[in-house]
């Protein structure tokens, strides 16, 4: 007589499968049965034939090895360890997701895969050591973000930043900004939502991370045709750590040896020559900035501004200054 589980064993089934095979790791009938047990499901061995077969209909890919260890195993996965390991590996080092949500999200991608591939996902890489962030809120800002993207609407919140408490602190008083989202990037580690401001007439980028208490509006988005003119991927290549400035077209010469470092930044496509047997010569599109002077002075002096001459003045200025910082006062 059937039990008051049967009609999930098959369901139960298919998780003892996942969780506990793979091709190093068979169970027989005999095995499997035993393993319903723990699910308070009772199976007689010539019932799990006809449930494999029913499995494998159903498209798991279960492989039946015979011989004098037979027995089941799924061969195939939806991910393999290896993009688990890559997934796992990008949520840990990801600063903008919370220590809290890291786990819980590493949690859910080990039961992608079975326990004995699980355990590899507690490699090198620790979370533990990596600076995370602290807005817990930043997940139902992203899908905040993405509901008014898809229904056409503007969005309003609070924006915060960092105090010497290290605490963070709303910006204008709380008062709330009202933008247009049109699309959302990650870059420095952070993501960041790309938004049209209608009162100052131009697009803005904002970090996901320091948004509060966002809600979305029954007004229709605005700034179509700035969105439509605004090149993310070109912008991304031209600020440093996602602060603006000023467009300038900039000619760096430096040792051949930072040839790769130029072209990490700014893509395959930027136009470099040879200068000569030691050097070479770039031609990029930056947002002159304090961030973008920090960029280049970390290079040392292997790279210099050549063009155009009020950039290279600013950039003479910001090191004195630095210099002057160290001076005995």
């Amino acid at each position: 007589m059937a039990g008051p589980n049967q009609k999930i064993k098959i369901l139960c089934l298919l998780d003892i499968l996942r969780e506990r095979t793979d091709e190093n790791h068979i169970m027989s009938a005999t095995d499997l049965c035993k393993a319903l047990e723990e699910y308070g499901v009772s199976a007689e061995r010539k019932s799990i034939y006809s449930d494999m077969d029913a499995l494998k209909t159903f498209g798991i890919d279960i492989v039946q090895k015979k011989g004098s260890t037979p027995g089941y195993y799924i061969a195939s996965r939806d991910f393999e360890i290896a993009e688990l390991k890559l997934l796992v590996d990008a949520v840990q080092a990801s600063k903008f997701i919370t220590k809290k949500k890291t786990e819980e999200l590493i949690k859910k991608l080990e039961r992608l895969t079975n326990k004995y591939e699980a355990s590899q996902f507690q490699r090198e890489v620790y979370i533990y050591n990596r600076a995370k962030a602290q807005n817990e809120t930043i997940f139902y800002n992203v899908d905040y973000i993405h509901d008014a993207i898809h229904s056409n609407v503007q969005i309003q919140f609070q924006y915060s930043e960092w105090t010497v408490k290290k605490e963070l602190q709303l910006k204008k008083d709380g008062a709330f900004y009202v933008v247009s989202p049109w699309a959302l990037t990650w870059a420095d580690e952070n993501y960041y939502l790309i938004a049209y401001d209608e009162k100052a007439d131009k697009i803005k980028h904002y970090r996901v991370d320091k948004m509060k208490s966002m809600s979305l509006l029954q007004e229709k988005r605005l700034g179509r045709e700035q969105f439509d003119r605004f090149d993310l991927a070109d912008f991304s290549k031209k600020t440093f750590g996602m602060y603006g400035g000023e467009d300038a077209k900039i000619t760096l010469e430096g040792i051949n040896g930072l040839a790769g470092v130029v072209i990490d930044r700014f893509g395959q496509d930027v136009a470099m020559m040879t200068a000569d047997d030691e050097h070479f010569r770039a031609i990029v599109t930056v947002a002159v900035s304090q961030q973008f002077f920090g960029w280049l002075s970390g290079l040392g002096a292997g790279i210099r501004i050549v063009s155009p001459e009020s950039v290279r003045t600013r950039y003479k200025e910001f090191l004195e200054n630095l210099l002057n910082n160290y001076q005995e006062k």
